[in-house]
């Protein structure tokens, strides 16, 4: 029987680890040989190594990395983001990128709308008020906000932002979207979804902003003072893509100066934030630590989709999810 290939992954379990349920994933494809155990016997996996599995951004795929895995053919990255490995350093490798998109759609868009809820209807204040021990009356005249027939504006119309559109039709809300590229006439009707051809546009006439748009040069701090003021000061943002798409400098100012009236962040930059950072103790503002497509069935479908589309590099076959070098 034909030994397995290598794979090098950062470490099992933790915060941060692979998960070990998961495991056998892996090892119907691949040998595994976690970051510590490489390190400790370079001499025997660097030549076998022929993946690297990151999981979490990890490992840390870097010219070092590179140089010492002479038979090393893909990296794979899990989830859709790319934005953490250095396409043009390993392209020039000859090494392929592959990642895992469409596989959390469902659990992301899921968790922005949990979060545009959660927000609208004082959720997180409201468990906060109710467990309290110092709560001796309710205020039964505090209220939150409708998101049933409110304008939503979705700021990058790509798979997860058109996930959220379809949940977004059944509360009926007006939903306009700004993206790169306009989506067909067909995939309009079938939300109800207005192209905005400005982002500007879309700011000014949103009751709730969700950000679902990748990492890139173009998008770093796409959200910033100017654009803040051209928001509503009743409307909430709501960030489900990566922390550096908001300035979160002037995001503290305006939800301090009442600009906007609400945020609503699965993701930060940093993650987790500085344990001083204002953002934390706004009551205004829910943070949520990078929920995602962190379900039991995406994260699984992840392992999966990671392993099987690396394996078939190996093999020569035709991969979908195949990261295009810069």
């Amino acid at each position: 029987m034909e030994e397995l290939p290598y794979a090098l992954m950062s470490h099992k379990g933790g915060f941060k680890g692979f998960p070990e349920q998961y495991e056998p994933i892996v090892t119907n494809h691949f040998q595994i040989a976690y970051w510590e155990e490489f390190l400790n016997n370079k001499d025997y996996f660097a030549p076998r190594i022929q993946a690297i599995l990151m999981w979490w951004f990890r490992p840390v795929v870097n010219k070092e990395l590179l140089d010492s895995l002479p038979n090393l053919k893909v990296v794979g990255s899990s989830g859709v983001g790319v934005d953490h490995l250095d396409l043009k350093l390993i392209s020039s490798y000859g090494i392929k990128v592959v990642n895992t998109p469409d596989v959390g759609n469902d659990a992301t868009a899921d968790m922005g709308m949990a979060l545009m809820l959660s927000s609208a209807r004082n959720v997180v204040e409201g468990n906060r008020i109710s467990c309290s021990p110092d709560t001796k009356v309710l205020d039964l005249n505090w209220v939150g906000n409708d998101i049933t027939e409110a304008t939503l504006g979705i700021v990058g119309m790509g798979r997860i932002g058109y996930s959220v559109a379809l949940r977004a039709k059944a509360f009926r809300m007006r939903i306009l979207y700004y993206n790169r590229n306009r989506r067909s006439i067909e995939d309009e009707a079938a939300v109800g979804a207005v192209y905005c051809s400005a982002v500007a546009d879309l700011l000014q006439q949103s009751d709730f902003i969700m950000l679902a748009v990748p990492l890139t040069i173009e998008t770093h701090r796409l959200i910033g003072r100017k654009e803040l003021k051209l928001m509503k000061p009743t409307a909430t943002l709501i960030n489900i893509s990566r922390g550096q798409v908001i300035d979160q400098d002037a995001l503290v100012e305006a939800l301090k100066n009442k600009t906007i009236k609400a945020a609503a962040l699965d993701v930060t930059y940093p993650e987790p934030l500085p344990r001083n950072h204002p953002l934390l103790t706004m009551k205004n503002v829910i943070i949520t630590p990078h929920l995602g497509n962190a379900t039991e069935h995406a994260r699984r479908k992840v392992a999966e989709i990671l392993v099987a589309n690396a394996s078939a590099i190996l093999k020569g076959q035709l991969v979908i999810d195949l990261v295009a070098a810069p």
